[in-house]
């Protein structure tokens, strides 16, 4: 190992003593309108010191856009005058633009008054499929004091729909023989003899006069379907959900 003489390791050692000495900020001697008592003046620090520099990979570029705000919408008076304007007051809008689900005990009046025989006891009869699916109807419970639902729910729809379908059948052949269906001595029929949906058939099946829509919607969902039969079946059982969903 190579040993340094001695004046040459005292003269490194003073050669770094003053390069520290002479940096930036260090009091010069040779200076003479510095004053080594005087302290350094104060400077505040800025925002910026106390905010650091953001260090993630993410960007404008490379993440999604997100809304300026994750609280309910903010509108503006003049958007809520327009509105009221154009929809009504919201205690009146409410009541006109949306409905409550139908009660279990009606939809079970509705069937029965277009032909349904309730009391059936056939395992897949609409009449069984309506007594067991008081729960997915959103049925109340009085014994555990749970009031019935006011609203539908994917289950409770789709519920509903099946019970349609089975009961169409029986309302297309005993919709005609129902005393509230009566023209005269003649019964509205739901399918003219060519198959065609009637217009009167159809005003009795929903409770409101038939429109034209009515009819084409009837006939197009005949007309798309394998064969006449199924095709009646899903009109019927389509018109009287649309009818008891509010749609």
């Amino acid at each position: 190992m190579r040993r340094l003489p001695l004046e040459q390791l005292l003269a490194l050692v003073a050669s770094i003593a003053v390069v520290g000495c002479t940096g930036p900020g260090a009091y010069d001697p040779m200076d003479p309108t510095e004053d080594p008592t005087e302290p350094m003046p104060y400077e505040p620090p800025s925002e910026d010191d106390f905010v650091p520099t953001p260090t993630t990979a993410g960007d404008e570029e490379s993440t999604f856009s997100h809304p300026a705000g994750l609280g309910p919408t903010v509108t503006s008076p003049r958007e809520a005058l327009e509105r009221m304007q154009e929809q009504g007051p919201p205690a009146f809008a409410s009541r006109v633009h949306s409905c409550r689900k139908v009660r279990f005990r009606t939809i079970g009046r509705v069937l029965a008054s277009r032909g349904v025989n309730l009391d059936a006891d056939g395992e897949l009869s609409a009449g069984r499929m309506y007594r067991s699916s008081d729960q997915s109807l959103g049925a109340p419970n009085y014994g555990a004091r749970i009031p019935e639902t006011t609203s539908l729910t994917v289950a409770s729809a789709s519920r509903l729909f099946d019970i349609l379908v089975q009961a169409a059948p029986e309302i297309i052949a005993n919709l005609p023989s129902r005393e509230e269906c009566m023209i005269g001595e003649r019964g509205a029929a739901l399918f003219d003899e060519d198959g065609s949906c009637n217009a009167d058939g159809l005003t009795c099946l929903l409770g409101v006069p038939a429109t034209v829509a009515h009819v084409g919607l009837c006939d197009d969902t005949v007309a798309r379907a394998d064969n006449l039969e199924e095709g009646q079946r899903l009109a019927v059982a389509t018109l009287l959900a649309a009818e008891l969903t509010c749609e």
